[in-house]
């Protein structure tokens, strides 16, 4: 099906598998659908159309340039290629990410969220939470950490610090050969420097955010 090719094309770059793990359906039905073995129907589009948040009657829209576009009048580009989903845990799971990584299962994810940056084999979404690491980063935004990125100065990180149970959201600082963890709120009560010393994990380094409407 040449409209859910391109589909799939323009939103998860070409993987099939991501896009099946997105809509909660197999690869294999997925496969079907492409190679016409099996039609979508009004059940499969329905689905694939709150999946992805699509107007209602996607695949029944004619797969035509709107005559807007041809007019060169039209306020959007394609967005970036994604590369798979990644799963939405909570913090408590991201407190023992590196201990529970090898046997996660599908079903333990809040939701899979695809991702447009390239990400490594264990990387995991968050959902912002508080003000500490206002105003780049809101309540509610949501964060892909990356557990295979290396966690340089300066970079947005997720750590756990061995007295809590959940993780924490801070930005890292590296200097004179000592680690500390940061807020970006410079209206933070807090702490503005938090000592690493070998009590701290560090669980991810962020890659990248996305803003839900």
């Amino acid at each position: 099906m040449t409209k859910l090719r391109a589909l799939i094309q323009s939103r998860f770059g070409g993987n099939q598998a991501a896009f099946a793990a997105a809509i909660k359906r197999s690869p294999a039905q997925v496969n079907q659908w492409l190679s016409g073995h099996r039609a979508i129907g009004d059940a499969g589009a329905r689905i694939i159309e709150l999946a992805l948040d699509l107007p209602p009657g996607y695949f029944d829209m004619a797969d035509t340039t709107s005559r807007f576009t041809r007019k060169g009048l039209s306020n959007v580009e394609p967005g970036p290629p994604i590369h798979g989903c990644v799963p939405l845990i909570s913090w408590v799971q991201a407190g023992t990410w590196c201990g529970i990584v090898d046997n996660f299962a599908p079903g333990d994810a809040e939701e899979w969220l695809p991702c447009p940056r390239k990400f490594g084999p264990h990387t995991f979404a968050l959902r912002v939470r508080g003000l500490s690491m206002e105003p780049r980063y809101q309540a509610g935004d949501i964060i892909f950490v990356d557990p295979d990125a290396r966690a340089d100065h300066g970079k947005h990180v997720v750590v756990r610090l061995d007295d809590e149970q959940e993780a924490t959201f801070k930005q890292l600082v590296v200097e004179g050969g000592q680690r500390f963890l940061r807020a970006l709120n410079p209206d933070w009560p807090g702490p503005k420097l938090i000592p690493i010393d070998g009590n701290a994990t560090i669980c991810g380094v962020v890659i990248g955010k996305w803003v839900p409407e």
